[in-house]
């Protein structure tokens, strides 16, 4: 039915618009932005904490690793910690894998 309507055409662009080429780059930049705030930001955060957490462990401290299993420092290297599991029950793991320090008397609480 559009054979008997003439189409209406705008006559020019609006004063406020803006160009394409500046909202694109306004948008990129807070996309940039929020990815900053909420992604890299925290994570760097989480990272931060994890390498002092790491660096500060000592023989006798208590830990959890990534796996969930729960022991008592007993020997440390460079790169390796040896927990005590059970009596007499040594592993050895990554420090990486050490997760989280536990307080003082988790163990015989469990």
């Amino acid at each position: 039915m559009s054979f008997f309507i003439t189409p209406a055409y705008a006559e020019g662009s609006a004063a406020g618009a803006l160009d394409p080429g500046m909202f694109n780059l306004v948008f990129l930049l807070g996309f940039g932005l929020i990815f900053y705030f909420f992604m890299w930001r925290p994570q760097a955060k989480r990272q931060k904490e994890h390498k002092n957490l790491i660096g500060g462990l000592a023989k006798g401290d208590e830990v959890i690793t990534a796996g969930g299993i729960i022991g008592k420092v007993v020997r440390l290297t460079d790169d390796y910690v040896a927990l005590e599991v059970a009596d007499g029950v040594e592993m050895k793991f990554q420090k990486s894998h050490v997760a989280a320090e536990l307080p003082k008397g988790t163990i015989k609480g469990i």
